[in-house]
């Protein structure tokens, strides 16, 4: 993990669960508008604990959200809500509440997904987005992949078995760090967290995978693309990745022929964004942004 300052806060929704949110300065002479960080289905704001800092760096302040039910956010009494709609008005509340009007957008999967709906309800607070691994298309190998994966949350006993289970879940996604203890190590840290028993769990409300319908065909989401036609975009995807194809990406640089893309090589679901290609040129996308 990169040393990086932060703080840490809490923002009660509308509903009445507090979501959680990491505030990282930028580092000397602030150089644009501000990024928000949003991360997966079931991860937190540790998947952006490497990310952040390094966008600090570039003199941007980023916000980085746990979506309610993971990491440190409150669960959420009424499961239903449990759905990308809710998670995207929390973060035009939180961004209200801080007076933050517009953004930079960062999002992974399902923060794609929320930064898909923001863009087709307030277009206006997007300057500029980047969607990592995710397209207005979702491809049903991976949405199966995502479904077996988050069905077995049973907490473990050990560290080491958190690792272990971390990568049988995710090696498919990374199978050039099949023999990278510290990475693996540390992605485990980013997912699981130590319970008052000493049990080692899942950091999120299971409950919410149970609102994915395991019968219904990938949403047609082509609708939600149609407002980034006016908003800067950079397209991240995993070199192998089963949730984005290469013909989504393709469709939507013809529908949006300014679309910056970039394929981060023997990556699965999701890149990090810390990988050479994919940082190289997302730093070159927020030095043009604004």
């Amino acid at each position: 993990m990169t040393d990086a300052h932060y703080t840490d806060h809490h923002f009660t929704t509308t509903d009445g669960p507090r979501i959680h949110w990491r505030d990282y300065p930028a580092v000397g002479q602030e150089t644009g508008l501000p990024v928000i960080c949003l991360h997966g289905l079931t991860r937190n704001v540790r998947d952006f604990e490497d990310l952040a800092p390094m966008i600090a760096a570039l003199g941007r302040r980023v916000i980085v959200v746990s979506a309610r039910g993971r990491g440190l956010s409150d669960h959420d009494p009424v499961a239903v809500r449990y759905q990308p709609p809710t998670y995207a008005a929390d973060i035009l509340g939180l961004m209200a509440s801080i007076e933050l009007p517009r953004a930079v957008f960062v999002g992974t999967s399902m923060g794609g997904l929320m930064t898909f709906i923001i863009g087709s309800l307030q277009p206006e607070r997007i300057a500029a987005a980047v969607i990592n691994d995710i397209g207005p298309e979702i491809a049903q190998a991976g949405l199966d992949r995502i479904k077996s994966n988050v069905a077995g949350r049973d907490p473990v006993d050990s560290w080491e078995a958190a690792a272990a289970r971390t990568r049988q879940s995710n090696l498919a996604a990374f199978p050039k760090r099949a023999d990278d203890v510290a990475f693996w190590d540390d992605f485990a840290h980013k997912i699981w967290v130590e319970r008052e028993d000493g049990k080692i769990a899942l950091a999120y409300d299971g409950a919410l995978v149970e609102q994915m319908d395991g019968t219904a065909p990938p949403p047609d989401l082509w609708g939600f693309w149609t407002p980034f036609a006016e908003i800067p975009t950079l397209v991240v995807r995993g070199g192998i990745s089963d949730l984005l194809t290469p013909q989504t990406v393709a469709e939507m640089k013809r529908q949006k022929p300014d679309l910056r893309t970039v394929e981060v090589p023997d990556v699965g679901h999701a890149p990090f964004m810390t990988e050479p290609e994919a940082w190289a040129e997302l730093a070159a996308f927020l030095a043009d942004c604004d």
